[in-house]
């Protein structure tokens, strides 16, 4: 760990005009600054890739009528990576690509300048190789070097009221919490805070001045919902410029996408309005039931790459007898992991998902006709936040005999859960729509991408909510799914796993050392990668997204 007096004396260095450089050019030079900012294997793969994208270009293989100005924004060094390959990639298509970026390795972490400004020379040593046919520019360069009071004064109040949700949302995330003290200076969050504000606000004052110095046609930034991607996304929405936000799941070779939205509230209405009055086929049906099964079963199915529960199903009455459950109506509250991304900022009536399970143990403390499972999420397992368990015995300190609490390690299986079931209770998570998919009737509290599908039973209001809970449980045949609706479940499902994600030669976590061997940049160039994946590079340059059709994928070539 650094001591004080060094750190001290970085600050200071890192004020002195050339000390970083000279430092770093003398002891460092060629080198990373640390292990979690080393771009090693995008170095090595840059001659690579740059020739083949020239050659490409070169050969005019891409009848480009309209070149975009595209400006791509990454920061932390597997962002950075992955920004490089796709910003080379839209270059050998034709387009002028500038690639944007923030050295930084770790978003809770402080650097001193001095620090800083090396990684910046070490990140710009390595980039500047992929010029041509990408051009690079370091954000770092064009930040204030004033503190986040003077910088605030700069932007306008619109984008600066945005920049602190971003903030929030930053501290709430890392940290997995829902609430926090954003003045205190003596706790972790509010230290957390203060330095995400400051991050986040230089980010948008230097993507500002760069887009209205440069005005590119369209900016691409991964994620668009957090840290510093975020803070640029809410610039270029300030600014009114087009901007593609970009994520990945756990399929293998698909990208999510959304043009002037952030892609993590995963907005399916466009697809769901061109294809869900469709019905599934034969070999669909199949598909998606194989896919539930897997799910079920905790097994790895297709190109996914995460098993969804930690046990496999073992049965309806096995259940029951652990939890000692009786004849009693049932309801199954599944929670998400608190402070997770696909929760924050989706409250529709309630403050925080926190609020929301509050509440909602508090009223099901009073009716002990009912049983009440919660099941906190599987995936508590490798956090370190706050637990769903922990907010349940803060509002019941004894729990009732008739509430059950599954903690995230109990091997008892999730979709054990759901048969016994006779009402869902969800936030956001993805077992409310498979709780449809076996029939049962489920509450949506949080803004999740399935909600108002017409499958599943969306309150707006706290009174609307308990009004749905109590007529699901006294009058149940209202609460039921027809056969229709549980078809109608089925499908979206299948279109949101098999349809929403658009074929991308590259993911995130898996390009370096397993998509490049099949998907090189030369293939992806070629006729034949741009078959197949044309389409997603064209959405990424903002044009729309045919969402009639359904996509190809490689492994149905």
């Amino acid at each position: 760990m650094t001591s004080p007096g060094k750190k001290q004396i970085k600050e200071l260095l890192g004020e002195l005009p050339l000390a970083a450089e000279i430092y770093w050019q003398m002891r460092q030079s060629g080198k990373s600054v640390t292990k979690s900012f080393s771009l090693k294997r995008v170095e090595e793969a840059l001659p690579e890739w740059c020739s083949q994208a020239l050659a490409a270009r070169q050969q005019n293989l891409f009848q480009v009528e309209a070149k975009r100005r595209v400006l791509i924004f990454a920061t932390l060094r597997y962002w950075i990576q992955q920004a490089t390959l796709l910003g080379i990639a839209l270059a050998g298509m034709g387009h002028t690509v500038t690639l944007a970026y923030l050295p930084y390795a770790n978003p809770r972490k402080h650097l001193t300048r001095f620090d800083l400004r090396r990684q910046n020379l070490y990140a710009k040593s390595v980039l500047r190789e992929a010029n041509p046919p990408l051009t690079t520019v370091s954000f770092l360069d064009n930040l204030s070097n004033g503190s986040a009071s003077e910088i605030d004064k700069k932007l306008p109040k619109p984008l600066l009221d945005a920049i602190q949700q971003v903030s929030l949302r930053d501290v709430q995330y890392a940290l997995q919490i829902e609430d926090f003290n954003q003045n205190g200076k003596d706790t972790e969050a509010g230290r957390l805070y203060k330095m995400r504000l400051e991050r986040n606000t230089q980010a948008a004052l230097a993507s500002l001045v760069y887009m209205e110095n440069n005005h590119p046609d369209v900016l691409l930034t991964p994620n668009g919902s957090i840290l510093e991607l975020g803070a640029v996304y809410q610039a270029a929405r300030y600014l009114d410029f087009p901007v593609v936000t970009y994520e990945f799941g756990e399929q293998h070779q698909r990208i999510w996408l959304a043009q002037n939205a952030e892609v993590m509230h995963q907005e399916t209405n466009d697809l769901w309005q061109a294809r869900g009055e469709q019905p599934l086929d034969e070999m669909q049906w199949e598909k998606i039931r194989n896919l539930f099964d897997s799910r079920q079963q905790a097994s790895l199915w297709g190109n996914f790459s995460r098993r969804w529960q930690g046990a496999p199903s073992q049965g309806a009455s096995k259940v029951r007898t652990e939890l000692n459950l009786n004849t009693r109506p049932t309801v199954v509250l599944a929670a998400n992991v608190i402070g997770d991304s696909l929760t924050l900022g989706r409250q529709v009536f309630s403050l925080t998902m926190t609020e929301w399970l509050e509440r909602t143990v508090q009223f099901f403390a009073r009716s002990s006709n009912t049983q009440l499972v919660i099941r906190v999420h599987p995936g508590e397992r490798y956090t370190k936040g706050p637990s769903v368990s922990e907010v349940v015995q803060r509002a019941l300190p004894s729990l009732p005999e008739h509430i059950h609490l599954v903690a995230a390690d109990n091997p008892i299986n999730t979709y054990d859960l759901i048969e016994v079931a006779d009402l869902g209770l969800v936030y956001t998570t993805t077992v409310g729509m498979e709780m449809a998919m076996s029939g049962v009737p489920v509450i949506v509290a949080g803004q999740t991408h399935y909600r108002s599908k017409g499958f599943t039973l969306d309150p707006d209001s706290w009174e609307a909510y308990f009004n749905q809970i109590e007529r699901a449980l006294t009058k149940p045949e209202h609460g039921r799914l027809s056969h229709e609706q549980i078809e109608r479940a089925w499908n979206y499902a299948y279109r949101f796993f098999f349809e929403y994600p658009a074929p991308f030669p590259w993911h995130l976590h898996f390009f370096i050392l397993k998509e490049l061997q099949t998907w090189p940049m030369e293939r992806v160039l070629s006729r034949e990668g741009q078959e197949l994946f044309g389409e997603t590079f064209r959405y990424l340059l903002g044009e729309s997204r045919d969402w009639s059709k359904p996509p190809v994928y490689p492994n149905q070539l």
